[in-house]
């Protein structure tokens, strides 16, 4: 039976530790399963041999929280959550949240702003130079300088600010090991300067002959098409086969390196990962405070794949798991969801089999395992490459084993499905079974958007492409017999999107009848394109100006356009009408959108046609004799 991890002195003396070898801080609460990132690193340092203690969550505001477990033998492992601590605190608007799905109870307020560097920072108060080594979404996406959204300046690497030694970005499974080992060897931490996945900081300028230096921190600050353009040679060296080493200087003689990607994980390796002993829940001293709300959205989900070739602007996971596509085996799935259906709550229904997007099981063409992706071309846009092969036939083979299994009644696909990827699929099998067996009554999919402007920016097919898939699904929906919807997820205020492009959006709905209960406006998270052309005014891939919506009040117009039936959107939505030109739309005819004001001037093509009173029509039908007849 698994154990879960020390958390205390006790839990160490338990099991006759005097000391650790790596201390982990998180932000979140422990969960001890494969969704969280902290169970899967430090899992695989038990493996490898290696002591780890958990301090989860520890008060900010007192020094002795992070030290409950004593000084680790090799160093401090910190990461602020599975999510970016910003993001986990504020909305898009920047207001602050009301829950914390990774806090026991959903409680909010149990972590601070900018927690690696908050917590790195504590470390160093008490333990001056014990080795930190940060990893994590947070530290990931913010390895170099970044935009930050929150205090909307351009920051530096969070390895400086944090006062940290190592960075692991991406995964990091294979590089924490590295890293341990060369801790456990008596290396100093300053000499970890050569593994693949991780940043290192340094006064010398020993790089690789290779190397590309990056314009210094004080050039980006000061020129924002600087910054535009590192980002971009950084998203081009984002490959593990053909990414170059970079440097970015901070003044004459402080340089960040990052090293290139870590290579993929081979099958093996990721059944490894995910076939170690994981308790699969939150840690039992969270029961009392109402256990931790995040395990409902994973704990009867199965994770098939990591990275993603779609690669949309507004995504990070092209700079944090990838582009390459990494499975498990059959073999390791159907053992986790054996397991899952001796659960005492279990129901018989898997929620998900996926990863960032369900229905991608291979690369994306058979050279990415051997020379990488593409750096000057994108697997699916603006059209799917002819290197590229589409082919569901190894998710469908698995969909099917699932399904089969004693106790499982039905298997779900929640986690997104790529759309333009399944119409490139020349068999139609897999998208007759998805319509039959895997929908739960709706099917939720990302068009983001129906203008093409703005889905050039997003890096999203066409719109001629979701309603060809619309066709389809409708198609298939119907010789099943079923009634089935789909869900679009539509985005408003991205980069690219004026006026204009969002009341096409909400005459799109119109059209179709469609009223999204939610709307998800442009959230500028670090490390993504598009939030390079929010700071910048400009599109890094081709540093042409971009059209931003940056005004709260434009985007809550924008915001407003998508939810336009709804009575309190009224005043926004008549203003983004008169400020896009659209007082058209303005009426009492069938296209209209709104109704105009009382008292406001309606052109007579745009006016009600007066309908006669139930009297003067029983009247008139009394004079027609051909009516009269009919009474009779």
């Amino acid at each position: 039976m698994p154990e879960f991890l020390p958390i205390s002195r006790a839990d160490m003396r338990a099991r006759g530790w005097v000391q650790c070898d790596f201390v982990y801080i998180i932000g979140d609460a422990y969960v001890d399963h494969p969704s969280f990132g902290h169970a899967i690193i430090s899992r695989v340092l038990e493996r490898a041999g290696y002591k780890v203690g958990i301090i989860s969550q520890p008060d900010w505001k007192n020094p002795d929280s992070i030290a409950a477990l004593g000084e680790p033998r090799l160093g401090f492992l910190v990461m602020g959550g599975n999510m970016d601590s910003m993001v986990n605190h504020y909305a898009v608007s920047k207001k602050h949240r009301q829950t914390d799905a990774y806090t026991p109870g959903g409680v909010m307020g149990k972590r601070p702003d900018y927690a690696v560097v908050v917590y790195c920072n504590l470390i160093r108060r008490t333990f001056k130079k014990t080795p930190i080594l940060i990893g994590g979404i947070e530290a990931s996406l913010r390895r170099l300088a970044h935009y930050d959204y929150w205090s909307d300046k351009l920051k530096r690497s969070i390895l400086l600010d944090a006062q940290a030694d190592l960075l692991i970005y991406g995964m990091g499974e294979r590089a924490i090991v590295q890293a341990a080992n060369a801790l456990n060897d008596g290396m100093d931490v300053r000499d970890i300067t050569y593994i693949d996945g991780t940043v290192y900081k340094t006064r010398t300028e020993d790089f690789l002959p290779d190397s590309i230096r990056l314009p210094s921190y004080e050039s980006l600050c000061a020129d924002k098409a600087n910054y535009a353009r590192s980002f971009y040679t950084q998203y081009k060296n984002t490959d593990p086969f053909t990414a170059r080493q970079l440097v970015e200087p901070y003044g004459e003689h402080e340089f960040v390196v990052q090293n290139p990607p870590q290579k993929p994980l081979s099958q093996a390796e990721m059944d490894g990962i995910y076939d170690l002993p994981y308790c699969r829940t939150y840690h039992p001293s969270y029961e009392k405070l109402g256990g931790v709300p995040a395990i409902s959205e994973i704990k009867f989900s199965l994770t098939s794949c990591r990275g993603c070739f779609g690669a949309c602007s507004f995504c990070a996971l092209t700079f944090h798991q990838g582009r390459i596509i990494q499975t498990r085996s059959h073999a390791s799935i159907l053992r986790e969801a054996e397991e899952m259906t001796h659960e005492k709550d279990f129901k018989g229904y898997i929620h998900d089999v996926g990863g960032p997007t369900a229905n991608f099981r291979q690369p994306a063409c058979k050279k990415q395992l051997t020379k990488g992706a593409c750096q000057s071309r994108q697997c699916l846009f603006p059209t799917p490459c002819k290197n590229m092969i589409a082919d569901h036939s190894d998710y469908l083979a698995l969909l099917r084993k699932l399904r089969k299994l004693p106790g499982v009644k039905k298997v779900f696909i929640r986690s997104g499905i790529r759309f333009d990827y399944l119409l490139a699929d020349p068999s139609d099998v897999f998208f007759k079974e998805l319509v039959r067996y895997h929908v739960s009554g709706q099917l939720k999919v990302a068009p983001e958007h129906v203008s093409d402007a703005v889905l050039s920016k997003m890096g999203k097919p066409a719109h001629i492409v979701y309603l060809r898939f619309l066709d389809k699904y409708n198609q298939h929906n119907r010789r099943e017999g079923l009634t089935q919807y789909v869900v679009p997820y539509l985005m408003s205020s991205h980069p690219g999107c004026t006026m204009r492009e969002a009341v096409a959006l909400a005459e799109y709905l119109r059209d179709t009848g469609h009223q999204p209960e939610q709307v998800q406006d442009f959230y500028p998270t670090p490390s993504t394109l598009s939030t390079v052309m929010y700071y910048t005014g400009l599109d890094p891939r081709t540093m042409e100006p971009v059209y931003v919506p940056k005004n709260p009040h434009e985007k809550a117009m924008q915001r407003a356009l998508i939810q336009y039936k709804d009575p309190k959107n009224y005043k926004l939505v008549h203003e983004a009408l008169e400020k896009a030109g659209r007082e058209d739309l303005i009426g009492f005819g069938p296209k209209c959108l709104i109704r105009p004001r009382r008292g406001e001037a309606v052109p007579p093509e745009k006016a009600p046609k007066p309908q006669p009173d139930a009297a003067a029509k029983s009247r008139r039908q009394a004079g027609n004799p051909a009516q009269r007849g009919k009474r009779r």
